[in-house]
């Protein structure tokens, strides 16, 4: 029953974003600002989403009232972007494969072995003044990044052990709603199957999929290590996650009141990256050792064979992804010669 109340009261609240401008109380003059996101309350996402709130409402408390909105409540990723894009909510975390529909240059970042080490892929996305010229992409969809959260390695997750490329054939594996992610996955011999993330630990328990491909956060945070014991080192993706702002809210800011925000969403990154390093060895520890989770180092180099003709044909495919890709394998050669 609690549960019931608390959805109909946020579907009252969205009802009401949409047709009066807020659902806060009529006394309260202060502007809500709300934003959503699929991971927990303990989740490095959510952490530094509070001190993104922390910063605004230091410098612009009289104004405004930041409310999170975890574990997707407000909807998918997908479905919460839709919301972004028309103002019912203001900000949402979301991967960059949920953004490819909207600007074709995020596709880059789907695509396999994309960055050679995790120094190079900080670095890219490290680089504010390039990546705005990114994030400015999708200003005509009526919404523009802000800023980027690191969400790890992707590597394969199922309730079968994965040593090798062949062990995939066959396999139902959930990817995100990405046209690379699938083809990848297909390269590999697996029926790729994207999904809500928050759809994927039923999928995996009721035996839809066999298993699924994240962080090692996954396993605990969002307990799939219940349902998937194999957790295979292939490390196939370093996906950022983006905070997404409502380009209207964003550009009917003053410049101060923009720069508060600008400066939020940057301290909020650098809250999650910290919790971030903390977190993956903590959730290893808890998956191995109180999960039964199996780690498995495999042969990297296998994997990359496997799909090596994916990059190429993204490129031919999507012209727009050329220059964002010269310029990451620019960083990768030079952490590559850094090694030599």
């Amino acid at each position: 029953m609690r549960g019931l109340k608390k959805a109909f009261i946020l579907a009252l609240c969205v009802t009401a974003v949409l047709g009066l401008g807020g659902c806060s109380s009529i006394k309260s003059e202060k502007r809500i600002v709300r934003i959503s996101h699929a991971q927990s309350e303990t989740h490095p996402e959510h952490l530094g989403l509070l001190k993104f709130k922390e910063y605004v409402e230091e410098n612009l408390g009289d104004k405004y009232e930041v409310q999170i909105f975890p574990n997707e409540i407000l909807g998918s990723a997908q479905k919460a972007i839709e919301l972004t894009q028309t103002g019912a909510i203001d900000f949402v975390v979301a991967g960059t494969a949920n953004l490819e529909t909207f600007a074709d240059i995020y596709e880059v970042f789907s695509m396999p072995y994309l960055f050679t080490s995790e120094e190079a892929y900080h670095e890219v996305m490290g680089d504010t003044d390039y990546m705005n010229q990114v994030y400015a992409s999708t200003d005509e969809a009526g919404f523009r990044v802000l800023t980027w959260y690191n969400a790890g390695t992707r590597s394969f997750y199922a309730k079968k052990p994965i040593h090798t490329p062949e062990d995939l054939k066959g396999l139902k594996i959930r990817v995100q709603q990405s046209p690379a992610s699938v083809n990848m996955v297909k390269a590999f011999g697996a029926a790729a199957s994207p999904m809500s993330f928050g759809e994927v630990y039923t999928a995996i328990q009721q035996g839809v999929i066999d298993g699924a491909e994240n962080n090692e956060l996954a396993l605990t945070n969002n307990k799939h290590g219940e349902v998937a014991k194999y957790y295979s080192y292939n490390k196939h993706q370093m996906v950022p996650d983006m905070l997404i702002g409502n380009l209207k809210f964003l550009n009917g800011l003053s410049s101060e009141e923009r720069e508060v925000f600008e400066q939020a969403a940057l301290l909020s990154t650098e809250v999650e990256m910290e919790e971030w390093d903390k977190q993956v060895e903590e959730a290893k520890d808890i998956a191995q050792n109180q999960m039964g989770v199996e780690f498995i180092d495999v042969d990297v180099q296998a994997f990359k064979d496997k799909v090596s003709n994916v990059q190429q044909d993204m490129l031919d495919d999507n012209p727009d992804i050329q220059e964002l890709y010269d310029h990451i394998q620019k960083i990768n050669e030079k952490y590559a010669k850094e090694e030599e």
